[in-house]
């Protein structure tokens, strides 16, 4: 028997996300709605710094082994796509997660190299 997961793009948040973000890096509890909030702000928000602020935040500050680390390099390959540049600080988290990725995919998952490929495929660099 298969189970069938179910995806879904979460919807955009308000900027009080911050908040949300707060409490998932001080209680890993809480890291689902920190996912949902940080994707649905790469995906929705149209003010990239604010988005870049976020995912550096994320990036920066969680702990070793969270989820949140892959996606927050992840979000930020959303925002290359969608905005067609990243800040310096975020190019060089993106590239940072990703090393951490390669080197170890127990501290950094996976999704840091997703979000390195589209940094690479949407701002042409390195």
């Amino acid at each position: 028997m298969h189970s069938h997961r179910s995806f879904f793009n979460p919807p955009a948040q308000p900027h009080d996300v911050v908040d949300v973000l707060e409490r998932a890096l001080g209680d890993r509890a809480h890291e689902g709605a920190a996912a949902d909030a940080l994707v649905g702000t790469a995906l929705h928000d149209d003010d990239r710094e604010f988005i870049e602020r976020c995912c550096l935040r994320v990036g920066t500050r969680a702990h070793s082994g969270s989820p949140l680390l892959g996606l927050a390099a992840l979000c930020l390959g959303h925002s290359a796509r969608r905005f067609g540049r990243l800040g310096d600080e975020a190019l060089a988290l993106v590239r940072s997660l990703a090393a951490r990725a390669e080197a170890d995919p127990q501290d950094v998952d996976g999704r840091a190299l997703d979000g390195l490929d589209d940094v690479r495929s949407f701002l042409h660099v390195w």
